[in-house]
Parts: structure tokens; C-alpha cells; sequence
């Protein structure tokens, strides 16, 4: 069993940054392959960025590419997403998502994941 605990969320100006944190319990953190979701009003959740259990594969959307970077601290147990210049259609709710993976292995679909956390709210002002 997993939780995750998202933070780091908040109201920003357009071309600024924030930095979102996923802390998750559970001693075997690094077995996980991690997804940033996130879903906008009357969208469908979609998928911003993954990363492996030992960070050796990442994955970005096009849309966040050159912008966003997701990383992971296993010794934390936590997964993180850089943001910078930021833009009004980033606005969304941000979810953590985790999935047991083998080395090397990401997760793609809002169906592949088995752990969410509660999310937390991004809003980025023109």
C-alpha cells in the first residue's frame, strides 16, 4: 500500500514557477514508477510527465516540454515537478500518480496507475 501526499500548489503569475512535491509512505518507494496527471476543468486527466523507479526513463508531454522537469529522491521517498514559465493553460488540478514497475519501466495511462494522491490545485494568471 501506497499514499501520496501532493503540495507545493498555488496561484502564480504566467511565466513564473512552482515546484510540486509528492511524498509518498511506504518503504519500497523505489520500486515505483511515478506520473504527474493533471485535469482541467471538463478535461479529461492527462498525463504531464513520468519518470522510472530509478530515474534512468523519463517521459514529458509535448505541451510541458523544455518547461517541466520531474525528478525523484527515493532516500525521501518523494517526486517532484519543476515548473517554469508557466502559462494560463497550465491551470489544473495536479495529481501524483504511483505504479509497482520493474527498472526502467514508466506508466502512461490514467489506467496503469494503482495509487493516486488527492491533488492539489494549480492557477496560472494571465
Amino acid at each position: 500500500q501506497v499514499q501520496l501526499v501532493e503540495s507545493g500548489g498555488g496561484l502564480v503569475q504566467a511565466g513564473g514557477s512552482l515546484r510540486l512535491s509528492c511524498a509518498a509512505s511506504g518503504r519500497t518507494f523505489r520500486s515505483y514508477a511515478m506520473g504527474w496527471f493533471r485535469q482541467a476543468p471538463g478535461k479529461e486527466r492527462e498525463l504531464v510527465a513520468a519518470i522510472s523507479w530509478h530515474s534512468s526513463s523519463t517521459y514529458y508531454a509535448d505541451s510541458v516540454k523544455g518547461r517541466f522537469t520531474i525528478s525523484r529522491d527515493n532516500a525521501k521517498n518523494t517526486v517532484y515537478l519543476q515548473m517554469n514559465s508557466l502559462k494560463p493553460e497550465d491551470t489544473a488540478v495536479y495529481y501524483c500518480a504511483a505504479d509497482l514497475a520493474p527498472p526502467g519501466a514508466l506508466r502512461f495511462g490514467v489506467e496503469q496507475y494503482e495509487y493516486w494522491g488527492q491533488g492539489t490545485q494549480v492557477t496560472v494568471s494571465s
